[in-house]
């Protein structure tokens, strides 16, 4: 019989629909073959980006040349634009203002074929410190509220150009995403004086079964409440609001987990498309006791249908403990 769940912060609920389910082989991924031609964020074509922001790895000084292991560069094509004012205003009941912002390309890799999952883990962490570092300098400008951190990997999960890349968008507004979880985060706290992420935790721990994999400074888990098959959140295990305050040893094991948990997955679904999404505290938020940032991974396996456009429920066919079983084995199967 199907169950319905419901995501203790967000109060979203989704359907786990079992006699839809499915093996990990059953997931047939359409692979997209390469387009070939020119890349933009290949070493050697600096100049036909924007002027970058960040570079790490390189030994000369001199910007926009090669030699760059991560570099981050304005998009050429941004959603929103950095120059001008909000100039927030009503046209009659509805409201508007300019579409400022900052809309950031993090270039993961000089090689062209580059696969994050499979990037050395010092690689990774300049990737990490790199999303900390633009963090830091956004929070600077006060017309932003908040910076997206995202990645889409595969053609169906929305990736436009195929060199490794990332993106960070600041915003002037919280996402209405991130506000629900805020204020979901803080209704459980007033009622329990607890972070329910911390909650989540301990239980997870507890019951281990939606347990991926852990380390000293984080766990990986599926949650209660999966959108869809495999969906994947890393968590801090000590209570933290804010990602850019995490040091680099705490980064290191961040890069760490984040290459088993996606190595994991990718065993048990090669070449599975996903995005993953950094959920943090909005820009200069004191240290909030009710909420715990963290990484959400949602490989592209389902559809969303007219069902879930007229109810906001997710239709999954994989209950999350079986996903995690899966996720758990799949290194030791292939080893």
């Amino acid at each position: 019989m199907p169950e319905l769940r419901k995501d203790p912060v967000l109060g979203r609920w989704i359907i786990i629909a079992r006699e839809r389910g499915k093996r990990p082989s059953d997931f047939v991924i359409v692979e997209s073959p390469g387009s070939g031609g020119f890349c933009p964020l290949c070493p050697g074509n600096e100049n036909t980006t924007p002027n970058e922001v960040l570079a790490y790895g390189r030994e000369s000084n001199i910007i926009n040349s090669p030699g760059w292991k991560v570099r981050v560069v304005p998009n050429k094509y941004p959603a929103l634009v950095i120059e001008g004012d909000l100039n927030r205003e009503g046209e009659g009941l509805y409201d508007k203002m300019n579409g400022i912002g900052a809309h950031e390309v993090v270039v993961e890799s000089p090689n062209h074929d580059d696969v994050f999952s499979e990037l050395p883990s010092e690689h990774m962490i300049m990737i990490f410190k790199a999303f900390q570092v633009r963090i830091k300098d956004l929070e600077h400008d006060d017309r932003f509220r908040y910076v997206l951190v995202f990645k889409n990997y595969g053609k169906a999960a929305g990736a436009s150009l195929e060199h490794s890349h990332s993106q960070l968008v600041a915003l002037p507004v919280l996402p209405r995403k991130i506000e629900s979880e805020l204020a979901g985060a803080l209704t459980y706290y007033n009622y329990k004086e607890r972070c329910v992420y911390c909650d989540i935790i301990s239980q997870e721990l507890k019951q281990d079964i939606r347990v991926v994999c852990k380390n000293e400074y984080f766990i990986t888990i599926t949650p209660f409440a999966p959108r869809t098959p495999f969906e994947m959140w890393i968590l801090p295990i000590r209570h933290s609001s804010a990602y850019h305050e995490q040091d680099d040893r705490q980064l290191a094991s961040l890069a760490e987990i984040f290459s088993e948990s996606l190595c994991r997955l990718d065993a048990c679904i090669p070449k599975v498309p996903y995005n993953f999404v950094l959920h943090t505290q909005p820009l200069r938020s004191p240290h909030m006791d009710h909420f715990h940032w963290h990484f959400e991974i949602v490989p592209k396996l389902t559809s969303i249908a007219g069902f879930e456009w007229g109810s906001g429920f997710y239709i999954n066919p994989m209950p999350p403990e079986e996903a995690a079983s899966y996720l758990r084995e799949s290194l030791e199967r292939i080893s």
